[in-house]
């Protein structure tokens, strides 16, 4: 199927989604969110095509920029010890659920709330960049703003389907669970 043809559907798809919460959330295992698969290589062109649809109704959270943002915040000498440090264990640095300290998790997960506070859709991009970091989609669908969300949180997610498999990047199993995916 060609480009055009393919997101035509999967924007069909996902409009339709959004307009039944209660369906979304049944066919979602309990969850309010939404995987929209597609190849990487696409992946440009589905992140323009998304800011067309739904620049209104939308916030659209870069996990690049607020990656940046947390090396930046702690300092890229201190985060290049921390990770030599901590390189069998990532999720220490990414995501550390004993520290205190604002951690590049609760900053993706603050923006998901603040969209949501706003009335807006949040809508994850640059999924990508959580490679490597310890953090899996599963922490943020299962999060606890994330189950309470008014709207659906919608990651746009670099994937593919082999053997009825989710390959985050084309390769890195991946769960669907708590979200409705869209391949």
């Amino acid at each position: 199927m060609s480009y055009e043809m393919e997101y035509i559907r999967k924007f069909k798809e996902l409009e339709s989604s959004l307009n039944d919460i209660t369906r979304l959330s049944l066919s979602a295992n309990g969850g309010k969110a939404i995987i929209f698969s597609f190849s990487p290589k696409d992946e440009n062109n589905y992140i323009r095509e998304v800011k067309k649809r739904y620049s209104e109704r939308a916030i659209f959270i870069d996990l690049s920029k607020i990656f940046v943002n947390y090396i930046d915040s702690i300092g890229i000498d201190n985060f290049k010890d921390l990770y030599k440090d901590f390189i069998d264990t990532p999720h220490i640095i990414f995501k550390d659920e004993t520290d205190s300290n604002k951690d590049f998790f609760d900053m993706i997960i603050e923006e998901i709330k603040d969209a949501d506070n706003l009335g807006k859709l949040p809508i994850l991009l640059r999924t990508g960049v959580l490679y490597g970091t310890g953090i899996e989609n599963q922490n943020i669908l299962e999060h606890d703003t994330v189950m309470k969300l008014k709207q659906a949180l919608i990651l746009f997610y670099p994937s593919k389907i082999e053997n009825n498999d989710l390959l985050f990047l084309n390769f890195k199993t991946a769960s669907r669970y708590r979200a409705l995916l869209i391949n």
